[in-house]
């Protein structure tokens, strides 16, 4: 059973200048190579000027004050998650894309058309493509997007079609069952009583249909009303390059608490909102909420339509994660993906 934790973020005191220079080269250091980093690596990539026994009295302090553990004796340094979170807080930021993969982003949003399932499934993919992480987006929540059109069409004699279109350009079709005497005009008068109700509302619980006074339109309306409200009470989640789960961790256990994650959408969207919630943009270890991602980094942001937060974006990855790289992606991603969605609202 997953197992929410209730994760806090404790602010870490400001290291001195030559302490964040080495808790950087470690975090760096450990990124690329996945080895604990010894002080010859940090001499070598730092220009601190130090001698080799500064550095390990460096080491040292920052082991004694929880950045730092030292996995075996004799062996090299690795970040804790204090270790990463002072990283991530104070010494890196979202920096720009390479130019092959800013070409990529502009590419695909230059192409990018269609319905709004299918341009968020896309952009999980996109987004799994610039890092080696699996990435998720949260569709638009119905309850806090308004309805752009709604119609109800014949499709055959004993069946009709209900097509919603919201603001964020999501389609939602659904199939009803009518009595085959119904007349083409009860139809459309119902289609004209349905788009009343909900056009320029949100589509969530409690909707209450216009009423036409005709037994056969408003039970037609209420029809198409309780297959609407049943059915888009709960947001999409789209998830990008889960195949490399595998890859981003060590244990099998590790990989099948992650899969068993990502395999329940009600806990991907309560595990993302409940990290922007807590005003985090990038959830560390414990910080997730979560025991099974002990080991995992979520990188998150939200998307807009017209200014207004509509859905959220996100990589999941270990702790051990190139984090400038994951936030540079994560908010390429999501401006693009909410100037395309603006722009089609």
């Amino acid at each position: 059973m997953t197992e929410i934790l209730d994760a806090q973020v404790v602010a870490s005191p400001t290291l001195t200048e030559r302490q964040a220079s080495i808790l950087r080269a470690v975090v760096d250091g450990y990124v690329t190579s996945s080895r604990p980093v010894g002080s010859g690596f940090i001499t070598e990539k730092t220009d601190l000027n130090v001698s080799s026994a500064t550095i390990r009295k460096e080491l040292l302090a920052l082991e004694d004050g929880g950045y730092l553990m030292q996995p075996h004796t004799s062996a090299g340094r690795i970040p804790t998650d204090m270790g990463y979170r002072y990283y991530v807080d104070t010494i890196v930021a979202p920096n720009k894309l390479g130019g092959g993969d800013s070409r990529m982003v502009s590419s695909f949003f230059d192409k990018a058309h269609g319905e709004l399932e299918r341009l968020l499934g896309q952009t999980s993919e996109l987004l799994a493509g610039l890092t080696t992480h699996t990435a998720m987006l949260i569709g638009p929540d119905p309850d806090l997007v308004d309805v752009r059109s709604a119609q109800i069409v014949s499709i055959a004699p004993s069946v009709a079609l209900v097509v919603v279109v919201s603001a964020s350009g999501r389609v939602d079709k659904y199939t009803l069952d009518i009595d085959p005497n119904t007349s083409v005009g009860a139809i459309d008068s119902a289609s004209r009583y349905l788009a009343a109700t909900l056009v320029g509302s949100p589509v969530g619980t409690n909707i209450i249909a216009a009423r036409s006074g005709d037994a056969t339109v408003d039970a037609l309306v209420a029809t198409a009303i309780a297959a609407v409200d049943v059915d888009v009470s709960k947001s999409s989640v789209y998830l990008g390059g889960t195949s490399r789960v595998a890859a981003d961790f060590e244990t099998i256990e590790t990989v099948r608490g992650v899969l068993a994650v990502l395999e329940k959408q009600l806990v991907v969207v309560n595990l993302v909102r409940d990290v922007l919630d807590r005003g985090l943009r990038v959830a560390i270890g414990a910080e997730t909420g979560y025991e099974t991602l002990n080991e995992c980094s979520l990188v998150v942001t939200e998307y807009l339509v017209d200014g207004e937060p509509a859905g959220s974006i996100g990589l999941l990855g270990p702790t051990r994660m190139d984090y400038s790289q994951a936030m540079t992606a994560v908010a390429v991603v999501g401006r693009e993906l909410s100037s395309r969605l603006s722009e089609e609202s």
